[in-house]
């Protein structure tokens, strides 16, 4: 075999096995699907770079809550040091979650409205106590407040309410501890046709604590 006859049949083998290599990388992306590719793709990455590929799929997925804003910190006297996030902690020996903070405070020190909006309903339960909804201005976010010792005097369904105006006082109605009166604050987002008692869980704290 010459020389010339050798480079010949190794560069045919090269490009065979290429065009080879390129078609089952086809064929794993049309018939596994994109998750199958992406997945591939990140055997090759680090472990922070995979958990922020993760992360990044995450937040894409999910859809856009509205811009909440400024919020005030809804009981008067308390610190953004003096708050916990409590936040998705397990409630009824774990069988539910928390979906709110609770925010520790002396009985009938007064309750602020964080945000302003319209007092969707005052509505008494056996969890809650007595408990106020509050409905933005946009009408897409709830803001809930509950375990009221009372209601602000005059406050009404229907009637608007300014930030930092007082609507309640803190208390251990429902089924708040006797000892440890506090306010149970929660925030949801409403989505197309959901009522004020409906709507996807945000987190109360990283708001206030950004004000």
């Amino acid at each position: 075999m010459t020389w010339q006859k050798f480079k010949t049949i190794t560069a045919t083998a090269t490009i065979t096995s290429f065009v080879w290599i390129l078609v089952g990388y086809y064929e794993l992306l049309h018939l596994k699907g994109p998750e199958s590719a992406t997945q591939s793709a990140r055997m090759g990455m680090t472990a922070p770079e995979q958990e922020a590929v993760t992360g990044n799929t995450a937040i894409a997925a999910e859809v856009a809550p509205p811009a909440i804003g400024h919020l005030l910190i809804p009981v008067q006297g308390v610190a953004p040091a003096q708050l916990g996030d409590t936040f998705s902690q397990a409630r009824a020996e774990g069988e539910r979650r928390h979906d709110a903070i609770d925010i520790p405070a002396p009985l009938g020190t007064p309750v602020l409205a964080a945000a302003s909006g319209w007092v969707e309903k005052l509505f008494v339960s056996n969890e809650g106590g007595n408990t106020v909804y509050v409905r933005s201005a946009d009408q897409r976010v709830i803001y809930y407040y509950a375990h009221l010792d009372h209601y602000a005097p005059g406050l009404a369904e229907g009637q608007q309410v300014m930030a930092g105006q007082v609507i309640g006082a803190v208390g251990i109605s429902g089924n708040a501890p006797p000892g440890a009166p506090h306010l149970h604050f929660a925030i949801n987002v409403l989505g197309p046709g959901q009522n004020w008692w409906q709507g996807t869980a945000v987190n109360p704290y990283p708001l206030l604590m950004a004000r």
